[in-house]
């Protein structure tokens, strides 16, 4: 039996993350709204290409493929658009035989107020201010920068990567890092607590069910050991020890995992990166997202927490 909505692993993707809108973008800039309309009706039929977010979307969705039974994840379209402007998103939609029925169109407006309304546990935009708005409200969002598309059709897995403070977990440490930009202050605090769990961050909603399913995955495997596993996911933070031991800590307390784990002690995080090569990586802070060579690392930015504060005055 199917999952109901409340149960499944949601995620609410705006037309600018899915699909390169730029050219349509820019005559809404030039021309305003009304033209805007009618470049879409002109342009109805011709299908939109791929964004920075869809190899991770294609992928995402092929997760129901694997559990068929319970359809355990779902994307639903949280457009700016009018429905008469988003046709030609919905008809992109079915060109690429993506499984995605749900839409919210809201005509010129932000959507990111209904992301509850579909229990979404993520809301991917290249809209910088809808993101922004969405953290304020304490909903996950992400917003995702520009890079190069690559989306082999023979690569069937599915592989996320996360930063861990202010992502995963609070930003209650980081925090702590910040007031002086003291990494010995950092790592006592973090000794100091580390049988105490970290608070969730945005997307640790996320995290946690890509975890579960993830152990689906692994037993699956010991029933039949030519199961073949379609989804990876990394946590790649700054942290190293004594600090490492937190994390551990927490991941524990909630009852997850990663497939792999990362303390890299400052180190450039393309490095593992550009070998794990994901589908996406979400992390805090703009720094840390500096792409592979030829930039084809999707990443996205999550504004979340003190690392994103302006300083006061």
């Amino acid at each position: 039996m199917a999952f109901e909505i409340e149960r499944k692993l949601v995620i609410g993707v705006a037309s600018s993350a899915l699909f390169d809108l730029t050219a349509s973008h820019q005559v809404y800039l030039d021309s305003g709204p009304d033209e805007y309309r009618r470049y879409q009706e002109r342009n109805l039929d011709i299908i939109l290409e791929k964004g920075v977010a869809f190899p991770f979307i294609r992928r995402f969705l092929n997760i129901n493929k694997v559990f068929a039974r319970h359809h355990p994840v779902e994307v639903v379209l949280l457009s700016r658009n009018s429905p008469e402007t988003g046709l030609r998103v919905m008809r992109s939609i079915a060109h690429y035989g993506l499984d995605i029925s749900r839409a919210a169109f809201i005509t010129g407006k932000s959507p990111y107020t209904y992301l509850p309304a579909f229990n979404a546990a993520l809301f991917l935009s290249a809209n910088e201010e809808d993101v922004k708005s969405a953290i304020a409200a304490d909903y996950p969002a992400g917003l995702v920068l520009p890079s190069k598309i690559v989306d082999d059709d023979d690569d069937i897995e599915l592989r996320v990567a996360f930063d861990f403070d202010g992502v995963i977990a609070d930003d209650e440490s980081e925090t702590i890092f910040k007031r002086n930009n003291d990494l010995e202050e950092f790592h006592a605090h973090e000794t100091l607590h580390m049988a105490v769990p970290h608070r969730p961050g945005p997307l640790a909603e996320m995290f946690r069910k890509l975890s579960l399913m993830q152990k689906l995955e692994e037993r699956a495997q010991k029933r039949d050991p030519n199961y073949k596993k379609v989804l990876r996911i990394a946590i790649i933070t700054a942290r190293n020890a004594p600090s490492h031991e937190r994390v551990v800590t927490t991941l524990k307390s909630w009852g997850v995992s990663a497939s792999e784990t990362f303390f890299l002690g400052g180190m450039n995080k393309t490095r593992v990166l550009s070998i794990f090569k994901p589908h996406i990586f979400f992390d805090d802070q703009l720094t840390h997202l500096t792409s592979s060579p030829g930039g084809t690392i999707p990443m996205v930015h999550v504004p979340f927490g003190i690392a994103n504060r302006r300083p006061a005055g």
